[in-house]
């Protein structure tokens, strides 16, 4: 008996579906959760934004807006509604005084790593169910998938848009 060999293509489009119908699941256990997880309870474009300006601490406001493929107002009223909460911090940027630079607060970060603790234990109860192998098997296809997409030039910085490196103290940058 001989194996069905699919194309490549077809292979690719099968595990494109398969990433979709599992981000979808996600969407929806994600927001079913909210009301379980840590108050206040924020929406997922919220979390998205938090997601961001913690892994690229002091993003251009502009950055933000072309990660997040959104309309500047709309960002605006996002980090606004952060802000109020206590999450995210505006500071003015160094090089360009039209800027506007994104950090996390503390009470930001630990919002977020309670969040994230939060979606691993739910993740985790659903894991527990795999064999070890196939859990073995999902974790390196996973890890491969993680690092193709990170490598999406729609999900990285452009060199434009990366956080201005600080200045040693009493060194003046040139323009």
């Amino acid at each position: 008996m001989t194996d069905h060999v699919q194309p490549a293509h077809e292979d690719s489009r099968d595990a494109a579906r398969q990433a979709r119908s599992i981000a979808e699941l996600f969407d929806v256990l994600w927001e079913q959760d909210r009301n379980e997880g840590p108050p206040p309870y924020i929406p997922v474009s919220q979390v998205r934004v938090l997601s961001i300006v913690g892994r690229e601490d002091g993003i251009r406001m502009r950055a933000l807006t072309r990660l997040l493929g959104a309309a500047r107002p709309s960002v605006c009223r996002l980090v606004d509604r952060l802000q109020a909460l206590g999450f995210v911090e505006r500071r003015p940027c160094p090089d360009s005084g039209r800027e506007v630079l994104l950090t996390l607060t503390g009470a930001g970060r630990r919002h977020l790593e309670q969040l994230r603790e939060r979606r691993e234990e739910l993740l985790m109860e659903a894991l527990s169910t795999m064999p070890d192998r196939q859990r073995a098997a999902m974790t390196d296809g996973l890890a491969c998938l993680q690092s193709a997409l990170v490598d999406q030039p729609a999900l990285r910085l452009a060199p434009e848009d990366a956080p201005p490196l600080a200045a040693p103290a009493g060194f003046e940058r040139s323009a």
